[in-house]
C-alpha cells in the first residue's frame, strides 16, 4: 500500500480530535474501520504514529512529524484541486498572476494597478534577495513575471526559457544622515565620499564588483562594507555609520536625505521576465505598460530624482 492523501486526512482527524473514536465520528467511519486503516498506514510509515489510551490518542515523535506534513501537504492539494476547477470552468483563462520581485520600486505599484485594472483576478507576490532565485521561479512555473535589478549593462541572472524586457534605468544614489556636510550639494562626487563606511542591502549580481571599480577609478579603495537587510542599512546611515548605496527611487526616511552621484557611476536597470510559452505571455504587453507606468509613479514620487532626471534625460522609464 502507498500513501495516500486520504491517510494524511485521518493522521490530521485523530491528532485534531484528540480520539480515534472522535475521528471516526467526524469522518464518518465505524471505529474499528478507523483504526485498522491506522494500523494500515503505521505498518506503511514503519512506526507507530499515536500513543493511544483510555485517555485519547497522543502523537508519537513519527506522528508529529507526519501530522506536520499532513499539514502543509493537504491544504497544497487542496488549492490545487480548486485552482484546476476554475481553471477547467473559465476555458482556460489564467485564475491569477503570480508575481516575484527583489527589493524593486515596482512591485507595489504593480500590484496596486493589477487590482484595479483586474479586480477578479487574484495577485500573489513573492520576494527574495536573489535575482536569480526569482529568474529560476518563472523558469519552474512558480511565478508568473519576474521583476528584478540589473548593474548597469550587466546580463539576466539566468540563461533559460526567460524573455526580458527593460522597465527602467536609474542611477544609483547615496543615503547619508541628514547633518551630513554634503546633503546640501545638488550632487556629489563618489570621491568625495572616499572617507565613509558604506552599507548595501544583499544580491547576487555583479553590482559589489562594479561599486570597486567605480571607486577605483575615483582612486580609493572603500571601506568597510556592510551587507545587511533594508532597516539596518537605514538605521547605520541615520546614526551616521555609513553611506547607504540606494536606488534612486528610494523614499528616505526621517533624518536622512538621498544624494545623487555626480555622472551616475552606478546604474541600475529595472527589468520585467517572463516565460515566453506559459500561458501569461499573452497579456504581457499590458503587464509591461502597467510596470513602467508603476516605475514612473516612483519617479514621480521621489523629489530628489525627479529634479535631477530633468537634467539627465536618458535615465527613468523606458518610453
Amino acid at each position: 500500500m502507498d500513501l495516500e492523501l486520504r491517510h494524511l486526512r485521518i493522521v490530521r482527524a485523530v491528532a485534531e480530535a484528540g480520539s480515534v473514536t472522535k475521528a471516526a465520528t467526524h469522518l464518518g467511519l465505524a471505529q474499528p474501520a478507523l483504526t485498522a486503516q491506522l494500523k494500515r498506514i503505521e505498518r506503511v510509515l514503519g512506526g507507530t504514529l499515536f500513543d493511544r489510551d483510555h485517555n485519547g490518542a497522543r502523537l508519537t515523535p513519527l506522528g508529529e512529524l507526519v501530522l506536520s506534513r499532513a499539514r502543509v501537504l493537504l491544504p497544497a492539494a487542496q488549492e490545487l484541486q480548486e485552482e484546476a476547477v476554475r481553471l477547467a470552468n473559465t476555458g482556460g483563462e489564467i485564475p491569477r498572476y503570480r508575481l516575484g520581485a527583489t527589493n524593486s520600486p515596482i512591485l507595489g505599484g504593480l500590484v496596486d494597478r493589477l487590482a484595479t485594472a483586474w479586480p477578479s483576478t487574484p495577485v500573489t507576490t513573492s520576494t527574495s534577495w536573489s535575482a536569480k532565485e526569482i529568474a529560476t521561479m518563472v523558469v519552474m512555473g512558480r511565478i508568473d513575471f519576474a521583476l528584478i535589478g540589473a548593474c548597469g549593462e550587466s546580463p539576466p541572472p539566468v540563461e533559460g526559457p526567460v524573455a526580458w524586457l527593460t522597465v527602467g534605468m536609474d542611477p544609483v544614489f547615496v543615503l547619508l544622515n541628514e547633518d551630513h556636510p554634503l546633503t546640501g550639494r545638488p550632487e556629489v562626487a563618489l570621491g568625495e565620499l572616499a572617507g565613509e563606511r558604506w552599507a548595501v542591502a544583499p544580491g547576487d549580481g555583479c553590482f559589489g564588483d562594479c561599486f570597486a571599480a567605480a571607486c577605483a577609478r575615483e582612486g580609493f579603495t572603500p571601506r568597510t562594507i556592510y551587507e545587511t537587510d533594508v532597516a539596518t542599512c537605514m538605521h547605520l546611515a541615520k546614526v551616521g555609520r555609513a553611506a547607504v548605496l540606494c536606488q534612486a527611487t528610494f523614499q528616505p526616511a526621517v533624518g536622512l536625505r538621498l544624494v545623487p552621484l555626480a555622472g551616475a557611476p552606478l546604474r541600475w536597470r529595472q527589468l520585467l521576465g517572463w516565460h515566453p510559452e506559459a500561458a501569461t505571455a499573452r497579456v504581457i504587453p499590458a503587464i509591461a505598460e502597467h510596470a513602467k507606468a508603476a516605475h514612473a509613479d516612483a519617479v514621480r514620487r521621489s523629489a530628489r530624482y525627479a529634479a535631477w532626471i530633468a537634467d539627465n534625460p536618458q535615465f527613468g522609464t523606458v518610453p
